[in-house]
């Protein structure tokens, strides 16, 4: 199955449970550190939560929860996931 990263009008396909990283960075997401360390990447989700992985231990360490994520932390299991940043 395909996966696919929605931000406005555009959208990049993916596999499943391959991180998002590039194609947020394809859709013009900034990135810094992409270790999970600098919160440049944080995103918000606004569709298809339940599509992601668990928030690791650096989003819980910033406070972020399901809604707002860091795009270099990410992986999509499957479906859509609309972002806006």
């Amino acid at each position: 199955m395909c996966a696919e990263i929605i931000y406005g009008k555009k959208s990049v396909k993916l596999k499943d449970g391959e991180q998002i990283k590039e194609a947020c960075r394809k859709l013009g997401v900034p990135f810094s550190c992409e270790q999970g360390y600098c919160g440049i990447c944080a995103i918000d989700i606004l569709e298809g939560e339940d599509n992601l992985n668990e928030l690791d231990e650096n989003e819980k360490s910033m406070g972020l929860d399901r809604k707002r994520r860091l795009a270099c932390e990410c992986k999509i299991k499957s479906g859509k996931v609309k972002i806006n940043y």
